[in-house]
């Protein structure tokens, strides 16, 4: 129509674009003559449109949304001799047409209300190991454990391309760095019973939290060059996809089991069954496991067109494994202190670690690797060169194997020790040959093997003759058929 009415006020309008007009909107050319003229006066009569100004947002939000209380004090304003007031009507509309849905709900419930209207962007398609996301999240569930009620928490990785758990674990307080380290260990595993994917990544995009970023978990993925990529705070679409494995299981696992916190409640805010048995720890847990194993394994998910294990192992991209041993020892964090190996064991505070193999090892300097918050086992590495020496326990833990097997060690090794001792006594314990007449005896040497077989030459008789243990026979008739003297004497043959 603004066409039109261009057209028309240069007269040029024809009856033909009235026809074509009509035609395109289904009117009559009546109707669109009726049009013409009742925009020609509203131009005329048109008036400043009233708009939402930024007085009116502050106001807008001050008021939290509420319209009629910003029309309220635009209509005081104008009694006290301000600008006229508009309709609550025209205030409204004005609200609606120059402020976003977004800008809206954030003006009215701050800053989460106006993100569910941004628009997000999609990272683009890698491959397996490409990257993966980790997160803890707060299982909306009650849990008996020790007589007492709690909520676990879930510390768990997933590949961002094949939606793959690679690993989790499980603590039964708020987590910490040791969860991660956990974790970190069954994820990059492929030997794992319940979850046999994993391998080398070649980032992991978390949030600030303190475990996150600890030095132990920085530590343990810059030996294996895994790149941690911290993300900025509150930005949970950074990370969607663990973000959506969470949601995912509160609505498919959590849900689904006793005492689920978040569960319809009765008009008295109590639940409908709040005397329901609750699941023991380890029953979680063991159903925990179980849902990983269907989610990865069962679970088709719509935007792979697949469960995440068929599109794990469709994808051509090599993984690079990690030896069990070599996992268990770069996710534990570093003592950073060197000790001394006592007769008690090694000190640390007011604990001491004792194992088998420290026998005889008293003054040797070491240096500790454990799991944190947890002081119940230690690995032990040399102070100087850093070789692995193996596990320590706390002694005042010992039971009967433990202290059956530190006796044995001990014995061992005196055994060991004597028995080299004895044999060394014997090499340097003088002897004497054998005399048959009235003269003093004449001591006997041992040759050493280096003379024997030096350079490849043979013995020399002097040395053959030193080595000589017996004198030979003085008679003849005791000489066997063929005998050779060892001091080079001539073949013998046996009297008729």
């Amino acid at each position: 129509m603004r066409h039109l009415l261009a057209v028309q006020e240069q007269g040029r309008l024809t009856s033909e674009q009235v026809r074509t007009v009509a035609f395109c909107f289904g009117r009559c050319e009546r109707t669109v003559y009726y049009w013409l003229e009742k925009a020609a006066t509203a131009k005329r009569e048109r008036r400043p449109r009233f708009e939402a100004t930024e007085a009116i947002r502050v106001k807008y939000a001050f008021w939290e949304g509420n319209v009629s209380a910003v029309h309220r004090e635009l209509v005081e304003e104008a009694e006290a001799g301000g600008p006229p007031a508009r309709s609550l009507s025209t205030v409204r509309r004005a609200v609606r047409r120059d402020l976003s849905p977004g800008e809206r709900a954030g003006l009215r419930d701050g800053e989460r209300a106006q993100r569910a209207h941004f628009v997000y962007l999609r990272r683009p398609i890698e491959h397996r190991n490409a990257a993966w996301e980790g997160d803890h999240v707060e299982a909306s569930v009650e849990v008996e454990l020790e007589g007492r009620l709690l909520k676990p928490w879930v510390t768990w990785f997933i590949d961002t391309k094949t939606k793959v758990i690679t690993g989790l674990a499980v603590s039964a307080d708020a987590p910490n760095r040791s969860s991660v380290l956990l974790a970190l260990r069954s994820a990059l595993s492929v030997d794992e019973p319940h979850l046999p994917f994993g391998g080398l990544p070649e980032r992991i995009r978390v949030d600030q939290g303190k475990d996150f970023g600890s030095k132990a978990v920085a530590n343990a993925l810059g030996q294996l060059a895994v790149i941690l990529d911290p993300l900025p705070g509150y930005m949970p679409h950074l990370k969607g996809t663990v973000e959506a494995l969470n949601g995912a299981a509160e609505k498919m696992f959590f849900a689904g089991l006793p005492r689920h916190t978040h569960r319809q409640r009765l008009i008295n805010g109590q639940h409908v069954d709040p005397d329901q048995p609750p699941l023991p720890f380890t029953a979680f847990v063991d159903l925990l496991l179980r849902w990983v194993e269907w989610w990865n394994n069962t679970h088709v998910i719509d935007t792979l067109g697949s469960t995440p294990a068929q599109a794990w192992h469709d994808d051509p991209a090599p993984i690079t494994e990690v030896s069990r041993e070599e996992l268990r020892l770069l996710t534990l964090e570093d003592d950073r202190t060197v000790r001394t190996i006592t007769s008690k064991g090694i000190e640390r505070g007011d604990l001491y670690y004792i194992a088998p193999w420290m026998t005889d090892e008293v003054s040797r300097s070491v240096k500790l690797r454990l799991l944190p918050h947890y002081e119940d086992e230690v690995e032990v590495f040399d102070a100087r060169d850093g070789s692995y020496l193996g596990s320590a326990f706390l002694s005042h833990q010992a039971n009967d194997d433990d202290r059956a097997n530190m006796h044995r060690a001990r014995a061992r090794t005196t055994r060991r020790t004597n028995g080299t001792r004895q044999r060394a006594a014997s090499v340097m314990k003088a002897r004497y040959r054998p005399v048959t007449s009235a003269e003093p005896p004449r001591r006997m040497t041992v040759l050493a093997a280096e003379e024997t077989n030096k350079k490849g030459e043979e013995p020399n008789q002097d040395a053959m003759a030193a080595m000589a243990i017996v004198e030979p026979p003085s008679r003849d008739e005791h000489l066997p058929a063929g005998w050779v003297s060892p001091l080079g004497g001539k073949r013998r043959t046996a009297p008729a």
